[in-house]
């Protein structure tokens, strides 16, 4: 177990070193240096300024939907396996938490018996607590790494999309993002036992409410991103976690809770 808690935490300080924001007030380029610049951020760069110019004439809006769609579909299996892990968690909570109150001593022996039931339950239901962990670390690097060539590609900023500029924020925008962000996190929520825990309740609102705000600020580019990004998972929760829940439910004898 502390062998795998190990890996995890370097897998997190290795994504959070190759995606942190380095260089982010300097431009991208085929000349920018480094690592993180030269395979990460400058080819996501380079393909929505391909995307934009030389298929859409200037699209730089139409570009920024067609490479998120992209990278969402190419992690897509990536996001699946990290549903899989969070669902069959959520539904094993009952069981774990009557596990702690049959041995909710804290002496070293009924710790031990815990933790065993609780290995136990985790194998006869198929479940890895780690298991959702590494498809959100190997996404990390590349969301941002998209968000930085965004930001990064000052082509995007002399152009608008629809009814706004691309360098500029909006205030539609960032409501729309609000918007999205809240029907995503109320959906991932729904049929679970985290949309019961109050804590869990306040993070539904101050999820939205965090990047709501950054909108505001940041080029509406970003916001159009991040739109575009939750609309995918709104699409991608009703298609396959939902359908997911229920044959987990089938699967484990029709229990709900």
């Amino acid at each position: 177990m502390y062998k795998r808690l190990f890996v995890v935490v370097a897998l997190v300080a290795i994504a959070l070193f190759l995606s942190g924001c380095t260089q982010i007030n300097e431009p991208i380029t085929e000349n920018s240096e480094g690592f993180w610049n030269t395979f990460f951020v400058y080819p996501l760069s380079f393909l929505i300024t391909y995307i934009a110019e030389d298929i859409f004439n200037h699209g730089f809006g139409l570009a920024i939907i067609i490479v998120t769609l992209l990278l969402r579909t190419l992690i897509l299996p990536l996001n699946i396996k990290q549903l899989k892990s969070s669902q069959a968690m959520q539904m094993i909570q009952p069981e774990l938490q009557a596990l702690r109150e049959k041995y909710s001593s804290k002496d070293q022996q009924t710790q031990q018996k815990l933790q065993q039931e609780t290995m136990a339950l985790f194998q006869r239901h198929g479940v890895n607590p780690l298991a959702g962990c590494l498809p959100i670390i190997v996404q990390m690097p590349i969301l941002i790494a998209f968000y930085h060539a965004i930001v990064r590609t000052e082509a995007i900023e002399n152009y608008t999309f629809l009814w706004f500029s691309l360098g500029e924020p909006s205030i539609i925008m960032a409501a729309i993002t609000f918007t999205t962000t809240f029907i995503q996190q109320k959906l991932m929520m729904a049929g679970t036992p985290a949309a019961a825990n109050p804590q869990m309740q306040v993070m539904l609102y101050l999820m939205p409410v965090m990047i709501g705000v950054f909108a505001l600020f940041f080029p509406a580019a970003l916001a159009l991103y991040w739109v575009v990004g939750n609309l995918f998972m709104i699409v991608q929760t009703l298609l396959i976690r939902r359908p997911m829940m229920k044959q987990y439910e089938k699967d484990n004898g029709g229990s709900k809770k």
